[in-house]
């Protein structure tokens, strides 16, 4: 048996909600990611929840790969897979940035970017904010870890990281929290760990620290 790849175009999603205030200059962008099994509602509802997010251009990008839950048949999607990794995080990176540069040409947006990923989506995060075209603000990182791929040099590239771990998760290990604060101290991050008393879940202590990063950028 012989293995290939070939490449082919694709649809993908994004919801967005431009600011709701009146603004004197163009919004900064707030980037979500959904994780494993959600879609792009679910990630669009946590990161309206945050107060003073209304002041930023809300963009919530869905995986490429959807499918069927089962239970709900409700069309939820994933970001990859472990097969052919390697050419599913190009696509998956050139995604993300046409959906980014597609918002910022139909709203006015400033070179201000924060990406927010949960669960799954936490990789994403970093991989879309360490190859940001437009400049990297911060990345909020609630319940996953930091991939492996990512080197020193553009781990280095980020400002400011809010990393959160519930103190009962079972998938994002105490160990790998503590090795990615230290990994990105490492690299000179300004690193705010938090771990709310929660289990895999956007708690509410996140979203209260993700409102004072906002607010602490938003200016």
């Amino acid at each position: 048996m012989t293995e290939r790849n070939v490449a082919t175009g694709t649809h993908g999603r994004y919801l967005a909600v431009p600011p709701g205030v009146p603004q004197a200059s163009p919004a900064p962008i707030l980037v979500g990611f959904h994780g494993y099994a959600e879609g792009a509602e679910t990630q669009l509802e946590r990161l309206r929840a945050i107060p003073g997010s209304n002041r930023w251009l809300i963009l919530s990008i869905q995986g490429l790969h959807r499918f069927y839950q089962r239970k709900t048949d409700t069309v939820v999607a994933s970001w990859m897979t472990s097969q052919d990794r390697d050419l599913a995080i190009a696509d998956n990176l050139a995604y993300v940035s046409s959906c980014i540069d597609a918002a910022a040409a139909e709203w006015p947006t400033r070179s201000k970017i924060v990406f927010a990923g949960f669960s799954q989506g936490v990789a994403m995060a970093f991989r879309a904010a360490v190859h940001a075209a437009r400049g990297t603000a911060a990345v909020i990182a609630a319940g996953g870890d930091i991939p492996p791929e990512i080197t020193p040099q553009e781990l280095s590239t980020i400002s400011q990281v809010l990393l959160a771990r519930g103190k009962s998760d079972q998938f994002y290990t105490e160990q790998q929290f503590l090795a990615d604060q230290q990994r990105l101290r490492d690299c000179s991050v300004n690193v705010l760990p938090i771990t709310p008393d929660a289990g895999h879940e956007w708690s509410p202590d996140l979203v209260s620290a993700a409102a004072n990063l906002l607010a602490s950028l938003d200016s």
